[in-house]
């Protein structure tokens, strides 16, 4: 055929952009994985004759191997390179789909469960890191926000459709189709994907260590601190604001709709949080801004009528998301971002599996059926003081300007 003159060639996506795109699909991937048990949970009762403590347990495994991998991640890493781990990662996610449809038994639940948990943490550190390399810089708290954004849109996808599946074909079509999430992703890592400068792995026996200086070491343990009271509060929230709907009087349906509000209002205001950051507000006035928005708004849950509470504290608690995460990558050079992420990561895996139980132990102790939901709330406004010396301390370490 005759060129005609007037064809257009679409230019192609810059890296940065495709890997934003893949990583992105890859961690929507895992909020997929995550919600499997919660959605599947009915069905599998009554296959298994399973408690409600055995499915909580097994909703914990997913994260529960991050208190003791965060860390050897960023090393391997380091190692054998991002892209390479991110994809044994996403092949251990699938695998672990696959175990409960093939081995039907609570064992068989157990170990899929344990597998893609570790193959979660993989991605999860990682992941973190690689979008760092590729948007360091002004655009890192927007691009880290739509990064971040992709775990709870994967949850609501679950959400949607993992639990028609069970219940219209069976629980185990539905750990299938996770599998089947999870394996995609690993194709787009391995086939779309192109790895950033600072993607290397070492040849040469280079020694590898976790050790970071004193200084970087107590900086990113403070923003691991930070990162597992807000995830931690989070966890509480999403974890125990149904009982609380359910003790005012709602129905078991109504409390879950509106339960999810939390999920879907902080989609929308994460990537706005990254927005204002990059462009309008300082990023302790957005971080003050949302906890404290949030938390007047969930102990006001207790005593309200909790449509508009729900609706503020989705909201605002999204706001601070993407900059929260930026925070290690503001305390060390850029070829011990690894080994960063995962002492981030790893406090606030310990987060996660603490801070839910200690709220369990005061709704049980406590007057009253709020007490984990305030909990929650005053754990979004420690992290003010935290984020504020963070800021104090790195203020005093950078070095000052000579004229």
């Amino acid at each position: 055929m005759a060129c005609t003159g007037y064809e257009t060639k679409v230019p192609p996506l810059p890296n940065a952009a495709r890997a934003l795109i893949v990583l992105t699909l890859a961690r929507v991937a895992m909020g997929y994985q995550y919600q499997s048990i919660g959605s599947t949970g009915p069905d599998l009762i009554h296959d298994f004759g399973l408690s409600h403590a055995e499915i909580g347990w097994l909703i914990g495994l997913y994260a529960s191997p991050g208190v003791l991998l965060a860390l050897p991640s960023g090393l391997l890493g380091a190692r054998f390179g991002d892209r390479r781990i991110v994809a044994f990662g996403l092949a251990l996610m699938a695998l672990g789909g696959l175990l409960p449809a093939w081995w039907q038994t609570y064992t068989g639940l157990a170990t899929g469960r344990l597998v893609s948990g570790v193959g979660a943490v993989l991605l999860n550190v990682l992941m973190t890191k690689m979008v760092t390399d590729w948007f360091a810089g002004k655009s890192l708290a927007l691009a880290m926000a739509i990064f971040v954004n992709s775990y709870p849109i994967g949850i609501g996808l679950g959400l949607v459709s993992l639990g028609a599946l069970s219940v219209h074909t069976s629980w185990q079509i539905a750990f299938v189709a996770t599998a089947a999430v999870s394996f995609l992703a690993l194709a787009a890592v391995a086939l779309v994907y192109a790895p950033h400068p600072n993607d290397k792995f070492h040849t040469q026996g280079k020694a590898l260590s976790w050790h970071l200086p004193a200084g970087a070491m107590m900086m990113v343990s403070l923003a691991g601190v930070i990162g597992a009271f807000a995830n931690g509060a989070f966890s509480v929230i999403v974890g125990f604001l149904p009982m609380l709907l359910l003790a005012k009087g709602l129905t078991a349906t109504t409390a879950g709709s509106l339960a999810s509000l939390i999920t879907w209002m902080s989609v929308i205001s994460v990537p706005v949080g990254g927005l204002l950051a990059r462009r309008l507000l300082h990023p302790a006035v957005l971080v003050a801004i949302g906890y404290v928005l949030a938390a007047m708004a969930l102990l006001s849950l207790a005593t309200t009528s909790p449509l508009v509470p729900l609706l503020v504290a989705g909201l605002a608690s999204g706001l601070p998301v993407g900059i929260l995460m930026t925070l290690p990558s503001e305390t060390v050079a850029e070829d011990s971002r690894g080994v960063a992420m995962g002492w981030f990561f790893t406090w606030i895996y310990v987060g996660l599996a603490v801070l839910p139980w200690i709220a369990g132990w005061l709704q049980d102790r406590m007057d009253g059926s709020a007490a984990a939901i305030d909990f929650a709330a005053l754990l979004y406004l420690a992290v003010l003081p935290l984020f504020w010396l963070f800021h104090a301390a790195q203020y005093r370490t950078a070095p000052v300007p000579r004229s």
